[in-house]
């Protein structure tokens, strides 16, 4: 057992509950308010068909984060691998029998509902990669081949994600991947020599890639060279945010996405709907509120005193900070228009319930913070 630390077992479901971070669920419901809020005004002043579900399915998902949540986290523990695996298992039903939209096939239809089990992934593949670095050793984390097996835990599903194809969240388990492992002590040199491999590699995979695809890149380098076919989503995004000003236009006063020049305005550039409403300032705020909930879900990791609980914590709060980076990059014309939502905010339901489920696991940690577990070593280096 870790050394100074105690069982929590007799925590009853009262107790729990005022363990439970009030602050972060707070945080998380009014992202999701500016969310819906959003969604309304991209809707040209209707709860449908947008804002109405965003609203139901946060308020779902938020019942689920705190089911979660109140779960002892050594249960997590004991079936993270399952988990992984159930995550893994769905990516290859996607490639056997999974159903296309817009050019690409990243969905499950179960009938009632569909699901993107690429970002269930993005979840699984943190929990899985927080239980290998749980029982490993400093020698494990030191040696290459004992990076071996999370280096396999992360290419896979980022391989079968990629034949989708879905750049976008490919790059985020690879670099979410590459965060936890930079938080238990993976050494700056081991990283240096994958990207130089990567790099090395980039031909190959510049002609893996699909037409499109490539069309993206290229579109991201000149955006102008085709402003009336692959450029459009990106001109008019930029045309979005930079109308906005410093105090925006107005809430519902936004032309670009109500005269439907935005396209995605739901979904992948959302963020210019807010931009040009409410200007760099109001950007700027949601930006903020951003930083908040990664850096304090950061803290409450920190304070976790058992390894699984401290890894999979920090690997939430990074992974959360990747799909924020990327979709405002994105549309900002930083990096290629690659397809990644934004937490929160952006319409869509699976990818609504992996974050929030992740937090869900976050928070169980933080309630169980002094659960004792066992394990090899500690190295994790706060």
């Amino acid at each position: 057992m870790d050394p100074g630390l105690v069982s929590d077992d007799r925590l009853t479901l009262g107790r729990k509950l005022l363990q439970l971070d009030w602050l972060l669920v707070a945080l998380l419901c009014v992202i999701a308010g500016i969310g819906a809020a959003t969604l309304y005004s991209a809707g040209r002043g209707s709860w449908d068909p947008w804002a109405s579900r965003h609203a139901l399915r946060f308020a779902v998902a938020l019942v689920l984060m705190l089911a979660v949540a109140l779960v002892d986290v050594r249960f997590w523990m004991r079936h993270a691998y399952a988990i992984y695996a159930g995550a893994l298992a769905l990516l290859i039903g996607v490639e056997a029998a999974g159903s296309i939209g817009m050019g690409a096939k990243r969905w499950l239809d179960l009938g009632a509902f569909q699901i993107q089990p690429s970002e269930i992934m993005k979840i699984a593949l943190v929990v899985g990669l927080a239980r290998y670095f749980h029982g490993a050793s400093v020698d494990d984390v030191r040696r290459p081949r004992g990076l071996a097996v999370p280096a396999l835990m992360t290419a896979a599903p980022a391989a079968l994600v990629l034949r989708q194809p879905d750049l976008g969240t490919a790059v985020i388990l690879v670099l979410g991947g590459a965060a936890v492992m930079f938080v238990v002590g993976v050494r700056l040199w081991k990283f240096a020599v994958t990207g130089g491999l990567a790099l090395a590699a980039l031909p190959v995979l510049w002609w893996s890639l699909e037409e499109y695809q490539r069309q993206r890149v290229r579109t991201f380098l000149d955006p102008g060279t085709d402003p009336d076919g692959a450029g459009y989503h990106i001109l008019q995004a930029m045309i979005a945010l930079g109308s906005g000003g410093l105090f925006g236009k107005g809430f519902m006063q936004g032309t670009q996405s109500h005269l439907y020049f935005l396209p995605e305005r739901q979904t992948d550039f959302v963020f210019t709907v807010l931009a040009e409403e409410f200007g760099l300032l109001g950007g700027l705020g949601l930006l903020g509120l951003f930083c908040v909930l990664v850096i304090y879900a950061a803290v409450i990791s920190i304070r976790v005193r058992n390894q699984f609980g401290r890894v999979l914590g920090v690997g939430i709060a990074a992974t959360v900070a990747l799909y924020v980076f990327i979709n405002v990059a994105m549309v900002m014309g930083l990096v290629p228009v690659v397809g990644i939502p934004l937490p929160l905010i952006s319409y869509g339901g699976t990818a609504m319930l992996a974050v929030m489920i992740g937090f869900g696991l976050l928070l169980s940690a933080s309630i169980h913070r002094d659960a004792a577990t066992e394990r090899r070593a500690d190295f994790l280096g706060f």
